[in-house]
């Protein structure tokens, strides 16, 4: 598999289901447990067992600039479990400051597998996200 966003989070997009105004959170993600479907549309397609941690934090000072979605470093405290291969960001909420949606509403927007880092054990620490100071930063549409 390689990085992409679900077929569902473009569409969310187009749409204005989505944006990067939006409260907006990752999780670590076991590929043992979960298998990656460009159709899946909210978070509850990954169960609950494939989620070896989140949600993280908020994603603070998101910018979009030339198709290009980006956001600061997101650590996520005291993380165990079996490994983690791969980031799911979804869109939590309507408003950063709005509750989270059921898992049946958020939405999946970006599936990360292939970065630094990746995959890796958990060992009961803190995770650090450093999202690509790259040109494609978090993800490009």
């Amino acid at each position: 598999m390689a990085n992409a966003l679900w077929d569902p989070g473009r569409e969310g997009f187009l749409d204005n289901t989505i944006g990067s105004g939006m409260k907006w959170r990752a999780y670590l993600i076991d590929t043992g447990a979960y298998t990656f479907s460009a159709a899946h549309k909210f978070l509850s397609s990954i169960a609950a067992g494939a989620r070896i941690a989140g949600p993280s934090p908020v994603l603070a000072n998101k910018t979009v600039t030339n198709g290009v979605f980006d956001a600061d470093d997101v650590t996520i405290t005291g993380v165990t479990g079996v490994s983690v291969e791969a980031v799911a960001l979804v869109k939590a909420a309507a408003t950063d400051g709005a509750a989270d949606d059921a898992d049946t509403a958020q939405r999946l927007v970006a599936w990360i597998d292939t970065a630094t880092g990746l995959p890796f054990t958990p060992n009961g620490g803190d995770v650090i996200l450093s999202w690509d100071n790259g040109a494609l930063r978090i993800f490009k549409l």
